[in-house]
């Protein structure tokens, strides 16, 4: 008994190798990779519906909300990969370099072909001039995007200033995404909507200003860092649960709705941005 139970301490007190990993290491790697899986897969729904629409074959909404549910749950996995890294102390470089990829398959690839493939998809027979421009402006989300996401990678050692604590640099990834899905949105839950929406100057549009807002350096809204006092608490919560209730009744139309406003909200923010600014040069100087 007494060996066996020196063996066992003898056991626990063993340092570990250098070449083994946690197993928990691999939980925040796996959930990037679904959400990479997600985008994937929604860029595949839409060309399938696509191929049905060129062979004369009916394609309903529901077909294309098929794609959406797909990007949503890249979003969903996308937000939970970084904090079950922190919980699990599991951060590493791979998983941030990993992120970085899935970040611009999801939110760059995606939705610039989902928006090509859905246009496209609403009148096979537009001219071949109209499917490159198309596809021209397509690229220049994705490449927007790719800009985007290698300068945020760069930023991430440098010290962030004060005044731009309660704000991003650009519109981040997956805001991006959700801007430019807007009309789609838009167009699901209102069919007057569907023949302006899907009107390839208003996409080509779209994914225009969408990508400049991401790769430019206008300050957009964050809300991580965001803190409310006691008397605002009661109304946020009634607000919230107002919102949920509509997600439950109403869930593409509240998505579009919530999109339009947050693009809406670039201009105001812009200028809460500079008052913000003005007020600390003025009380620290330019290098406080």
């Amino acid at each position: 008994m007494r060996r066996f139970r020196l063996r066992g301490r003898r056991h626990r007190n063993r340092p570990p190798r250098p070449d083994q990993v946690p197993l928990r290491a691999m939980v925040p790697n796996l959930i990037t990779s679904m959400a990479a899986c997600g985008g994937i897969t929604s860029i595949a729904i839409c060309a399938t519906n696509y191929a049905k629409a060129l062979a004369g074959q009916p394609v309903t909404d529901k077909d294309w909300a098929f794609g959406l549910l797909a990007l949503l749950a890249a979003c969903i996995c996308d937000a939970l990969d970084g904090r079950v890294a922190r919980l699990l102390k599991a951060s590493s470089k791979l998983g941030a370099e990993l992120d970085s990829l899935a970040d611009f398959v999801n939110f760059g690839v995606a939705p610039s072909l989902f928006f090509y493939f859905w246009v496209l998809g609403g009148d096979p027979t537009l001219p071949l001039r109209t499917k490159q421009a198309m596809l021209a402006f397509a690229l220049f989300y994705s490449m927007c995007d790719a800009f985007r996401l290698a300068r945020f990678n760069t930023m991430l050692e440098q010290p962030t200033l004060p005044y731009w604590k309660h704000f991003f640099l650009g519109v981040p990834a997956p805001g991006g995404c959700w801007m430019a899905l807007t009309p789609v949105l838009l167009a699901l839950s209102i069919k007057d909507l569907e023949p302006m929406m899907r009107n390839p100057a208003c996409a080509m549009a779209m994914l225009g200003l969408v990508g400049t807002l991401m790769a430019s350096r206008l300050p957009t809204i964050s809300l991580k860092s965001i803190r409310l006092t006691k008397k605002y608490m009661l109304p946020t919560m009634a607000g919230l649960l107002l919102l949920v209730a509509f997600l439950f009744t109403h869930f593409w139309l509240t998505l579009g709705i919530l999109g339009a406003g947050y693009i809406a909200t670039v201009p105001f923010v812009g200028l809460v941005f500079l008052k913000i600014k003005a007020r600390h040069l003025k009380a620290n100087g330019p290098q406080g």
